[in-house]
């Protein structure tokens, strides 16, 4: 009887471990995947029907018109199916699925990584030894390398020794085989310049290709940064609507424009407010870099917008989005995947309060092209320049306005620093105006100067070096005899612009000497010259395309140094006076006779 009593409790409580351990475990409940698809800008107005967007024969539909759009209806040819996949498609070049390899997981190590240079430290130091700047120095972590079955090992190291593992990452494009050296002819041979360069047209297109040197070039990357709100997202919806709607050389073709930072209906907002309908343009919103290359993929643009660096992620590297691994990783993986699939690409960065690019130093390292965008706070003029470009000149400058509709190009740059001319006044005394160079473009603007008797403060000045203004007011008192001494003497250049270009000396020396001896500038008059400490007046570069825009502008004076007054007479400029000045002296008795 014992031994029955025993038999049920052991019976008993395996049931019981039985039901508890059923219970445990977890009720799997199917759920249907949820796709999240790119949109045309075309569709973000359209109404939406009742049925299922993400259905069966919608996708295949989309799928069949893409690949309609990209030239591969019909029948094949021999050199394409052999780039097709075992699922049917074509691979362009590189393929998603191999994009992507498993990783081992190894030990986390912690490493100090300068933020300004990218120099990497075993522990922490109070500066980088790299770069000698102080408190740069952060902390990250990272996985230790290990073999990688089929990717060949090895670690990745770049931009200065960041010290991130290829196995801590990504395995990215795959190898195509040997790669062998190529003669430059080979390389140059039956290639025109459409095939160099991706034109844009219209006047704002013209504008942007010049900064860029002459149009986009195919798989180039370009970083453009610039304050909060000057108009890096705008400028660069123009450029995709203009690269989506093509020209006369190329037929309209897709373009993918990424933010992390926006919803599409957030971009779709933006514009219809800017008036922009183009077909082929698509909007995408996320922040997965693994998830907006495989849509590039699929749709194979003609350019990609990545909307901003600093809001994209990689998942197998280690740190969260806009930090210094995270960033120069995801631009190191944009920058292959232009060189492969030949497509341009466009980052968006955000700036310091320096007004450098956040994120490390590196990062201008890596891509082809970095454009800044400049304003003041309170005008709606931008200026587009070119701090880096490996397919043109960093010379060009490209002049926007703000308006309703977006960025408009400015036909006359000079006009936006000059003041109402007031031709009626008499009493405008202390005003000149001066030609500088920006990059390859010339400029003219309004330099303003006051001479106080009395006045309590000495001197201030706004838009001109403090120490250039100070050595031309010496000079003035020594050289050309001013008494200018007890004078208060106030400096402004109009409309916010910094002179910096020692080529406003003469407008500067010119507008005080108006102003102290009450003698109003007459207008159409323009200074061109740089002066030395003994009074006298030094040329300065590009002297024949200063004058030939004070030409163009309708001046009808122009006072430059004594030594270049033959040559530019020569130029046969017959509605420009040239008044040539050895000195000083010679300034004063040509203009306040």
């Amino acid at each position: 009887m014992l031994m029955a009593n025993m038999k049920c409790i052991r019976c008993f409580r395996a049931h019981s471990l039985l039901l508890l351990r059923s219970s445990s475990s977890p009720v799997t409940i199917p759920v249907s995947p949820v796709r999240v698809r790119y949109r045309r800008l075309s569709s973000i107005f359209e109404p939406v029907s009742d049925q299922t967007v993400n259905s069966t024969s919608d996708d295949a539909t989309e799928r069949q018109r893409i690949s309609n759009d990209a030239g591969f209806s019909g029948e094949d040819k021999p050199e394409e199916k052999s780039r097709k996949s075992s699922s049917g498609g074509f691979t362009r070049g590189w393929d998603p699925g191999e994009v992507v390899m498993n990783k081992k997981k190894g030990k986390v190590k912690t490493s100090w990584v300068c933020e300004s240079c990218g120099h990497s430290e075993g522990q922490w130091w109070g500066s980088c030894r790299a770069c000698n700047k102080v408190g740069t120095m952060r902390r990250f972590s990272e996985a230790s390398p290990s073999r990688v079955s089929g990717g060949g090992g090895g670690n990745y190291s770049g931009g200065g020794g960041s010290g991130v593992s290829e196995s801590s990452g990504l395995s990215w494009l795959p190898e195509q085989g040997v790669v062998q050296p190529l003669k430059l002819s080979s390389v140059i041979d039956g290639i025109t310049q459409q095939q160099w360069r991706i034109s844009l047209p219209g006047l704002f297109g013209n504008e942007v290709g010049r900064v860029l040197g002459g149009g986009l070039a195919p798989g180039s990357l370009i970083l453009i940064g610039g304050d909060p709100g000057i108009g890096k997202s705008t400028l660069l919806l123009q450029i995709a609507s203009i690269i989506a709607e093509g020209n006369d050389l190329a037929q309209p073709a897709p373009v993918l424009y990424v933010s992390g930072e926006e919803s599409v209906d957030q971009i779709g907002s933006r514009a219809d407010r800017m008036k922009i309908e183009t077909e082929e343009l698509y909007l995408f919103s996320s922040s997965d870099l693994q998830d907006i290359l495989r849509k590039a993929h699929r749709l194979s643009p003609r350019a990609l917008i990545i909307d901003s660096i600093q809001t994209v992620y990689l998942k197998e590297v280690t740190g969260s989005a806009g930090g210094l691994t995270q960033v120069k990783e995801c631009t190191s993986t944009l920058l292959r995947f232009a060189k492969k699939s030949n497509v341009p690409v466009f980052l968006v960065g955000h700036v310091t309060k320096a007004g450098d690019i956040a994120g490390p130093r590196v990062l201008e390292h890596i891509v082809d092209v970095v454009l800044y965008m400049e304003g003041e706070e309170h005008s709606a003029y931008r200026l587009l320049r070119s701090v880096k470009n490996r397919f043109g000149s960093t010379d060009e400058l490209g002049v926007f306005e703000m308006a309703q509709s977006g960025l408009e190009v400015v036909s006359n740059p000079s006009g936006i620093y000059l003041s109402q001319q007031n031709l009626d006044s008499d009493v405008l005394a202390g005003l000149a105006v001066a030609v500088v160079m920006d990059g390859s473009r010339s400029f003219l603007i309004e330099v303003q100067a006051l001479c106080a008797p009395g006045s309590t403060v000495s001197r201030h000045v706004n838009g001109v070096q403090a120490s250039r203004a100070d050595m031309i007011i010496a000079v003035l008192m020594k050289q050309a005899g001013l008494k200018i001494q007890e004078s208060g003497i106030f400096l402004n250049v109009a409309n916010g612009m910094a002179l910096s270009e020692t080529a406003g000396d003469l407008a500067i020396a010119a507008a005080i000497c108006s102003s102290f001896l009450e003698f109003p500038i007459p207008n159409g008059v323009a200074f061109i010259g740089e002066i030395g400490l003994g009074g006298e007046v030094r040329t300065v570069p590009r002297m024949e395309k200063r004058v030939s825009t004070v030409a163009k502008l309708g001046f009808t004076k122009c006072v430059v140094p004594k030594s270049v007054e033959k040559s530019l007479k020569a130029l046969d400029l017959k509605d420009v006076e040239i008044i040539g000045c050895k000195n000083l002296k010679d300034l004063i008795n040509a203009v306040f006779r």
